[in-house]
């Protein structure tokens, strides 16, 4: 019997590259399988909906939001619940991703305390949504609309949240089919996205540009 491929970086990147992704079980258990699903979920980046309770969140301030300054701490939050597809592999690949530039976090900050973010793996002008958390009330809009700002400006065409949940969509993600996924991630993978390249913009602007397109 042929022994399945050691999973490395390597791999998970050629995975997501041919748009399937890892998960586990749960938390304890060892084993990971690939997930390739028939409807994909994405949030378009000229659609995401920035209603006005979260326009006058984005523009009362009083959170700090800041990249890739606490990885560990995104993923770990993210997994910190009774369900959780993170086992000890995958948060292990993660890291070594995040050690070699490919995979990021943001992370808001509210009194000085994580209280939100979202992490996730980018290949070209795809960005590969993994998990978010929220232990404040709309840290993770506020996460979003930041990640979603960031995004657009650094030349990315894709944003996949893997699953469509009622949460994402309230904000403007859908559905599509796979065929219509693998054709937008080659367009994707041949753009070069920069996760790091934009400063992060203020809460005013994002509120304002909600307000010019209401």
């Amino acid at each position: 019997m042929e022994a399945e491929p050691e999973l490395t970086p390597g791999l998970l990147l050629r995975a997501y590259a041919a748009g399937i992704f890892p998960m586990s079980e749960s938390r304890d258990d060892p084993d990971v399988f690939w997930v390739d699903p028939q409807l994909r979920g994405v949030m378009p980046l000229d659609r995401f909906h920035i209603s006005r309770s979260l326009a006058r969140r984005l523009r009362r301030g009083g959170f700090e939001v800041t990249i890739d300054r606490d990885f560990e701490g995104v993923v770990t939050a993210c997994a910190d619940r009774p369900d959780t597809w993170i086992n000890a592999t995958i948060f292990r690949l993660y890291r070594q991703l995040h050690a070699m530039g490919f995979a990021h976090s943001l992370e808001v900050r509210m009194d000085g305390a994580l209280a939100g973010g979202v992490y996730g793996v980018t290949l070209g002008g795809a960005f590969f949504g993994e998990s978010m958390f929220s232990r404040r009330t709309d840290a993770s809009k506020i996460a979003l609309a930041f990640l979603i700002d960031r995004l657009r400006k650094g030349n990315f065409t894709l944003f996949d949240t893997q699953f469509l949940t009622d949460h994402l969509e309230s904000l403007g993600g859908e559905e599509i089919s796979r065929a219509a996924y693998h054709a937008r991630l080659k367009e994707a993978l041949a753009r070069q996205g920069d996760f790091g390249a934009p400063e992060t913009p203020a809460p005013a602007v994002l509120a304002q540009r909600r307000t010019q397109t209401s």
